[in-house]
């Protein structure tokens, strides 16, 4: 089959990658993609935010499946109207991606459906959020309801800063709309994972665990950012874990979606804490997670093509998925600065010396200037590697990542290190 891939990021050049060599699919195109991608699909000049050229090019491409790939076409409807065109599509619909578009519409139905979550109240005001804000103390979370690309969420360690989050977000300051209505949560305390599922109706696919590394700095200090880095499995999701956050999350939160009408046909990604009172619910996203896609597709060994469009097609009961053994690991380099302001335009060298060292380099934030390659975005490289270990994983990216020559670039040094700690102390 034809696959058309929505999107330009590390996502979709893990997709595009995985989907050529998928046995079902004969061609990949992808709007926009990236230099990266180029290797892998044929890339076609259509931003991912833009529905009518993306309508567009689906009616001249006439692709057998259409794999979205961001979160923002998705809430702004675009699997609604290519479904209403009659493709098959990969991705919810408008009234299930507000699950991820509005967080306070999340928090609600979560607690409508008893899924479990922190505490939390949603506020338009500042002075009511910062009257909660003092009752409550600090440590705590304030979160944009809105879409702020993975970076709308402050872990406020003093009650001023939590003020300060909550009135820059109100006033339009940080993210515009998206901040708009804020969310204060309760501060939880535990191990971070993220469970990823294929959903079709009522029929619910569970992919391998994995972990993400939000915050910018070693040790997980720092800014929070799309992500630093990611692997897969995740020790702290033993089957345990994996079938509680099922039955638990997954199941409850696809059911009250269905009884508003909203039936999930796509990817959910909840972002679960392992606390010492049980597991909580951090949020949901409608898609593949940036990074965490890219473990999870080099350690794949179905069919995605096959499984993606079985789930379009609502066929997706009975089929299991393979994985790889071992381990698979992501290092994010982005441009130093991020996720602040930082400098477009340099030079990015070494991409094959990377390769030559056994990891695979998913491009994100990049572009092409007369030839060459430079950076184009926060978030720029995911490079990745797989082994019989997360520790040799480990050791292979970093390696490889020497051979890098990007002087402007920036990465975390210790991604998996709490996975490492468990596989050194065994």
């Amino acid at each position: 089959m034809k696959v058309l891939v929505v999107g330009g990021g590390g996502r979709e050049h893990a997709l595009c990658w995985k989907l050529k060599r998928s046995p079902s699919v004969h061609e990949v195109v992808c709007a926009p993609g990236n230099p990266g991608i180029k290797a892998e699909a044929r890339c076609v000049n259509v931003g991912a935010e833009d529905i009518d050229a993306l309508m567009a090019l689906a009616a001249a491409e006439k692709p057998d499946l259409v794999v979205v790939g961001p979160e923002v076409p998705l809430v702004a409807g675009l699997a609604n109207q290519l479904r209403a065109a009659g493709f098959a599509v990969f991705g919810p619909d408008k009234a299930a991606a507000k699950l991820e578009g509005s967080k306070s519409f999340s928090k609600r139905l979560m607690y409508e459906a008893n899924v479990p979550t922190a505490r939390f109240e949603v506020h338009v005001d500042a002075d009511e959020a910062v009257e909660t804000i003092r009752v409550w103390g600090a440590p705590i979370v304030i979160k944009a309801s809105g879409l702020a690309a993975g970076k709308g969420v402050i872990v406020a360690q003093s009650e001023q800063e939590a003020i300060d989050a909550v009135r820059d977000m109100l006033a339009g300051n940080s993210f515009g709309d998206a901040g708009s209505q804020v969310i204060i949560e309760e501060f939880l305390v535990g191990e971070e994972a993220s469970c990823l599922f294929i959903v079709s109706g009522d029929t619910i696919l569970p992919l391998a665990s994995s972990q993400d590394h939000k915050a910018l700095l070693d040790g997980d200090m720092g800014p929070n950012t799309g992500g630093m880095g990611a692997y897969s499995p995740a020790p702290c999701v033993t089957d345990a874990v994996a079938d509680a956050v099922l039955e638990t999350i997954a199941r409850p939160i696809v059911a009250a979606l269905k009884q508003k009408g909203a039936e999930f046909i796509g990817l959910l990604y909840a972002g679960v804490m392992l606390t010492d009172d049980g597991l909580k619910t951090l949020e949901f996203n409608v898609r593949f997670g940036d990074p965490e896609c890219q473990p999870l597709m080099c350690r794949l060994k179905s069919d995605l093509g096959e499984v993606l469009l079985a789930a379009a097609e609502k066929r997706l009961d009975g089929i299991e998925l393979e994985w790889q053994e071992g381990s698979a690991l992501c290092v994010v380099v982005a441009s130093d600065g991020y996720p602040a302001a930082f400098e477009k335009g340099q030079t990015i060298a070494g991409i094959d010396a990377v390769e030559a060292m056994g990891a695979t380099v998913f491009h994100a934030g990049t572009a092409e200037v007369d030839g060459v390659l430079v950076n184009a975005g926060g978030r720029v490289l995911g490079v990745t590697s797989v082994a019989a270990s997360v520790k040799e994983a480990q050791q292979l990216v970093y390696a490889a990542l020497k051979k890098l020559d990007w002087p402007g670039g920036f990465y975390r040094r210790d991604i998996a290190y709490r996975a490492v700690a468990r596989e050194d102390n065994k």
